[in-house]
């Protein structure tokens, strides 16, 4: 409850601050900055006042551990792979109609709205998957915890612009695959390059909706013509049942890409307890010796001294040969 409101004040002080520096090109990429800032910072002290973490950034799941860059490329490559196979459809079956814009603003508002996305996309995550989402693992479990915080994930974009009941829902599962790719490494890279090359590749590269959004088609303008299932409408792919359906086939993928990754950071872990055990000695060997079990305690221990004869007998030592003595050749007075 205290990370869910701290996110609704931090998005206001954001909102605040952005608006009090910026109000051009680069407002939204300031308003996400300062939301990214705030709820690592909020959700960090909470860690460390609520929970005594010693390391609240490595245990949200930012750690930088080995390897966390080819997380985050396979998490790039997923995301960019699922986009394709949205979007593929949409220009066999249907008609796509796309547009370039070729002007030096274009590609400057081109380049802020990568930095936006990929800023906006790590603020997503440590939102919905990062130190909430693990406290309500903790509090349910993570079938209920991902069920939970994907709902919400799903009606928070129930504002964007022509937003409909089926873009809700693939919104929804979207939220699965997401908390899936965290749960699968229990850290928050993969799911972070999942979701920056999976609006990447279609506000960006492809030129299409994200969420209803289209202030990200700066250089392709892209516009998609079919029927609703197929093309989402005004909302984009993401309300289209082509893209639910490939939802559901990614989470199985998911599953297999990151089968390795599941193994090495689920396995449990052991904590002593500081118990005394006495294991008992096996069947076995204590019918080899039964005198152990009649033994007294006190003559359990057993001394055992080398064998050596009272007077050890002393090795003569060996002579060596002498020189024969040299002839006598004095003569005698």
């Amino acid at each position: 409850m205290f990370a869910a409101a701290w996110f609704v004040v931090a998005d206001s002080l954001a909102t605040i601050a952005a608006h009090g520096l910026a109000n051009g090109d680069f407002y939204e990429l300031l308003h996400r900055s300062f939301l990214l800032f705030l709820l690592i910072t909020g959700y960090s002290y909470m860690a460390i006042a609520f929970d005594r973490q010693m390391h609240p950034l490595k245990t949200m799941g930012l750690a930088r551990r080995a390897g966390w860059q080819r997380e985050w490329g396979i998490g790039f490559a997923f995301g960019w792979a699922a986009v394709i196979a949205c979007v593929l459809p949409i220009a066999l079956a249907g008609d796509l109609h796309i547009s370039f814009w070729t002007d030096v603003r274009a590609f400057w508002l081109f380049g802020i709205n990568v930095v936006l996305l990929a800023v906006s996309a790590l603020a997503e995550e440590v939102a919905f998957r990062g130190y909430p989402f693990q406290r309500l693992i903790d509090a349910v479990g993570p079938t209920m915890a991902t069920v939970i915080l994907s709902v919400i994930f799903g009606l928070l974009h129930l504002s964007n612009p022509d937003a409909t009941p089926e873009s809700t829902l693939v919104t929804m599962l979207a939220g699965v695959l997401l908390s899936l790719a965290y749960l699968r490494t229990k850290g928050l890279w993969l799911p972070w390059g999942l979701h920056f090359a999976w609006n990447l590749s279609m506000g960006a590269f492809f030129g299409l909706p994200v969420s209803g959004l289209v202030n990200f088609s700066t250089v392709v303008q892209s516009r998609g013509l079919g029927p609703h299932w197929l093309t989402g409408g005004g909302y984009g792919p993401e309300a289209s049942g082509v893209t639910a359906l490939m939802l559901f086939i990614a989470i199985f993928v998911l599953v297999r890409v990151t089968r390795d990754y599941s193994w090495k950071y689920n396995q449990p872990q052991i904590i002593p307890g500081g118990i005394p055990v006495e294991v008992a000695a096996p069947a076995a060997h204590t019918a080899m010796y039964p005198e152990a079990a009649t033994t007294p305690q006190s003559a359990s221990l057993i001394q055992i001294q080398p064998v050596t004869s009272a007077s050890p007998t002393r090795l003569a030592e060996p002579t060596l040969p002498t020189s024969p003595a040299a002839p006598d050749t004095s003569t005698s007075q």
